[in-house]
């Protein structure tokens, strides 16, 4: 695994969500209830749309677009419930947030 440091938690905050890069993923970071942070593909699997831009819950992210809705505690389509999100191991490291991008693939769904 090759994990490499794209911010520290103090970006993160519990119910909000944040874009970043690790080489040529992009990658939108979910602050979950209790402070875990997940990583998902910031792309939305239907028409490539920005994830950032859409909505987050705390429990539910949304796609600005057409409203397309994934789990975000496994990245599982709500909405439609055949796709879903690629998911990235994330490790903290004392106030870092580290992502590994090496051996995942962005998702893409019907349209």
């Amino acid at each position: 695994m090759s994990f490499q440091k794209v911010c520290t938690l103090d970006e993160v905050w519990e119910g909000e969500m944040t874009e970043v890069e690790v080489g040529e993923h992009v990658i939108v970071l979910l602050g979950m209830d209790g402070g875990e942070v997940r990583a998902f593909q910031g792309v939305c699997p239907h028409q490539d749309i920005p994830l950032c831009e859409g909505q987050f819950d705390g429990k539910v992210l949304m796609c600005r677009a057409h409203q397309w809705t994934f789990d975000a505690r496994t990245g599982a389509g709500i909405n439609p419930g055949d796709c879903r999100l690629a998911q990235y191991p994330v490790r903290i490291e004392g106030e870092d947030v580290l992502v590994d991008a090496a051996d995942v693939t962005p998702l893409f769904a019907h349209s």
